[in-house]
């Protein structure tokens, strides 16, 4: 059964296709709910629905239950630089160095038996660009994949913690990428945005929960966005369960080490709006940093790591057909980001539509990608 808030006036026949797309979603293997969010860019309705039950006791989902955003997270740590970048506070052109000792950071980009650690900027880490292996799945030799450990039972670590498994990896892929105009292969890794989060709280001299509540939630308003393990936690609606197929994983310890964001449907809406509009900065045109340049993704095999034919500007995702194939797949464009657990955020320029949601299933990270497409096509059509 669908649960659904409307603000606005939905049209009977967007909302048929919306209840429709929710039922679909519930519907596939190994999704226990599916929270759905909808927005055009006019305002003139929001539409919120959700199925499914929350947690293993039954309890059901509702459209103003929590959920984790994982990688949707990253969202919100380019949009803290930038803001940052406007206070005069640093610049995305800054060397890592410049805001975390040499000594703190060292050995981190070893490539053929240089360090160029150095080398290393903001940019660089905003666009997956640096090289740098992937955390939690690229373990030191004779180790057990970080993702994999969390999956049998809960535990912490540390950016020291993260900073050593990096070390100890085979190396990076590749020498940081130019920044000429021209468009490289990056690759997506989880090590560059938590040493994005550890450069905002050097700069701000704050836990990154301050920092985002002062450049992110208080401009907004929004009350219902926070990261697990911080104070604001303990005053929050319970959220949602996480599943990696039959399994819930109740986790606190590694969700806070994760230092990915819990948040609703309708604040992420709301954060995206601001976002895309500029709305979020002192310049609007600031935003479109995010989204000024391109590059593809390279092929992958890790499951959860996002790969071709996705793009990746400044902390942001792009997903289109690539060109060869647009008159046989016809997809509508798609900014914004996914997460690992099937959670997604995205604005559809053509159609200036608004999208959010989650799935909570870490065996489905390929959801978004399948389902909102279709979503966004059947949109367009009675539009």
């Amino acid at each position: 059964m669908v649960d659904a808030i409307r603000h606005g006036n939905v049209p009977p026949v967007i909302e048929r296709i919306l209840e429709h797309a929710l039922r679909d979603l519930v519907g596939l293997r190994g999704v226990r709910h599916a929270v759905l969010g909808v927005e055009p860019g006019d305002g003139s309705y929001r539409w919120v629905g959700a199925a499914g039950i929350a947690d293993p006791s039954g309890a059901p989902m509702t459209p103003g239950t929590p959920y984790c955003l994982a990688s949707v997270t990253k969202l919100y740590i380019g949009a803290a630089v930038l803001r940052l970048q406007e206070q005069g506070r640093l610049a995305i052109d800054d060397p890592l160095t410049d805001h975390l000792p040499d000594g703190r950071v060292a050995g981190l980009h070893r490539r053929r038996g240089v360090d160029r650690t150095a080398e290393l900027t903001l940019r660089h880490l905003l666009g997956h660009a640096s090289g740098l292996p992937e955390y939690l799945v690229e373990a030191p030799r004779g180790q057990q994949a970080l993702l994999d450990r969390v999956v049998e039972g809960d535990l912490s670590w540390t950016l020291s913690d993260v900073m050593d498994w990096v070390r100890a990896a085979r190396g990076a892929h590749f020498a940081p990428r130019a920044f000429d105009g021209g468009r490289y292969t990056v690759r997506y890794s989880d090590t560059n945005f938590q040493l994005l989060m550890a450069v905002i709280e050097a700069v701000t001299r704050q836990p990154v929960h301050e920092a985002f509540a002062s450049l992110i939630y208080e401009p907004l308003g929004l009350t219902r966005t926070w990261h697990p393990g911080t104070p604001p936690e303990v005053s929050m609606p319970a959220a949602a369960t996480l599943w990696a197929g039959d399994q819930p994983l109740d986790r606190p310890l590694a969700l806070a080490s994760f230092r990915d964001l819990f948040s609703t449907a309708e604040e992420t809406l709301r954060f995206l709006r601001a976002l895309i509009t500029g709305q979020l900065f002192d310049d609007p045109a600031t935003a479109q940093s995010m989204w000024g340049h391109w590059n593809p993704l390279g092929f992958t095999l890790i499951p959860v790591a996002p790969g071709w034919p996705i793009e990746y500007g400044l902390a942001m995702m792009r997903f289109r057909t690539p060109r060869l194939l647009r008159p046989f797949f016809p997809v509508p464009t798609l900014i914004g980001h996914s997460g690992a657990s099937g959670s997604w955020l995205f604005y559809a320029p053509e159609p200036d539509l608004y999208i959010t949601g989650t799935v909570d299933q870490l065996k489905a990270p390929a959801v978004p990608f399948k389902q909102v497409p279709r979503l966004v096509q059947k949109i367009s059509s009675v539009l």
